[in-house]
């Protein structure tokens, strides 16, 4: 029988009292198979809204497989596909409003075209061309952070100036399973819980950080009640379910915008290709595994649900198929007929005046004249 302390610990010190108990929930609408396993959220009750972030999952898919093609082909950089976590993207850029601020990890491009950043503009960034950070759209967007857990303090620092401002405004912070092990991230939970700010934290937990599964990352049961150690509550989703995932997020966002405070949301997803185009994941993972998690795809789920209501059929995902591909085709033209940066440009942007090596530098690089 195994030893139940807390019996030994009150056996042996009988003032002792439990100050605390914490719970987890986790949500989910639709099963694997599209069915609903409750009563819908009244958003998703027009079928039209749903299928409107269907159109901008598959979307999504469309330009992931073409910047892989693109990086294949040596006319892209290293790109980290976003398949599989299609849902967590659409639910994050629907649900924001466009005086929110995204702090993003690179795995949210879809999430940032809905927001109104370019297709064009991530071909850009992903080449290694910095105009890609230049959004035309979200203005107030931070650029992709690669360092992982940083974007999380950058994240407070935002949600605070919202604060001090009595702005009716919240931060989006996303991040990934891997990052939550990180000091960053717990330094960026413990200043949102203490100061009360408006800021949600999205944990796609897509069970792998590169190589590093889940279980051997941390020993806690869910990734969510990490926001317990910041005074904040934590909940966990099915991160493959768009409608559950919104409806979190709907909530959180207007707790945080009435001055409510802070959100951890954890995800449950799965990264269905390597971690980067840099990266083979046949060489950690195993092939039923994978296979094990594509039944579980959100987009096949959502679309299956589409049907099911009759939504949706052949004859439109046929023409959404098209008019995807069609719209990914024409922003590779813009992105490839985008002419090179300057060589100044590496110097620009950094200092009003520049120091005597930076300019001696700039002018050698130039061919001009001290």
């Amino acid at each position: 029988m195994p030893l139940d302390w807390g019996c030994v610990v009150r056996g042996r010190f009988p003032n002792v009292n439990i100050v605390a108990r914490f719970e987890i929930e986790r949500r989910q609408f639709l099963d694997e198979h599209g069915k609903a396993l409750a009563p819908l959220p009244a958003f998703a009750e027009d079928a039209a809204a749903l299928v409107a972030l269907y159109r901008s999952m598959v979307l999504m898919r469309a330009y992931d497989a073409k910047a892989v093609a693109l990086q294949r082909t040596g006319q892209l950089g290293t790109f980290a596909p976003l398949i599989g976590q299609e849902a967590v993207n659409a639910a994050i850029g629907s649900a924001m409003r466009p005086d929110d601020v995204l702090l993003m990890t690179y795995r949210e491009n879809g999430a940032q075209w809905m927001r109104g950043v370019t297709l064009r503009e991530l071909f850009l960034y992903w080449s290694g061309d910095e105009r890609g950070s230049n959004f035309s759209g979200a203005r107030g967007d931070f650029p992709i952070c690669v360092t992982i857990a940083a974007q999380c303090t950058h994240a407070v620092g935002a949600a605070y100036a919202m604060k001090l401002r009595k702005q009716d405004r919240a931060v989006v912070c996303t991040l990934g399973d891997g990052a939550t092990s990180k000091g960053d991230f717990y330094e960026g939970l413990n200043a949102a819980g203490v100061w009360q700010l408006p800021i949600v934290f999205v944990v796609s937990n897509n069970q792998w950080a590169i190589s590093l599964p889940r279980a051997h990352q941390s020993a806690c049961e869910t990734l969510a009640q990490k926001a317990i150690a910041g005074g904040l509550p934590g909940l966990q989703v099915d991160g493959n379910d768009v409608i559950v995932l919104r409806q979190v997020l709907d909530e959180a966002l207007a707790k945080a915008r009435a001055g409510g405070g802070p959100t951890l949301i954890e995800a449950l997803t799965y990264r269905l290709s390597d971690h980067t185009t840099a990266d083979d994941a046949t060489r950690y993972r195993s092939a039923d595994e994978v296979a094990a998690a594509w039944k579980l795809d959100p987009v096949a789920r959502l679309r299956a649900h589409l049907t099911e209501r009759g939504a949706w059929d052949k004859a439109r995902e046929e023409a959404l198929l098209k008019d995807c591909n069609d719209t990914v085709q024409t922003a590779v033209r813009a992105y490839l007929d985008t002419p090179p940066p300057r060589p100044a440009q590496m110097f620009d942007h950094h200092y009003a005046v520049w120091p005597a090596v930076l300019a001696k530098q700039r002018a050698e690089a130039l061919g001009e004249e001290i």
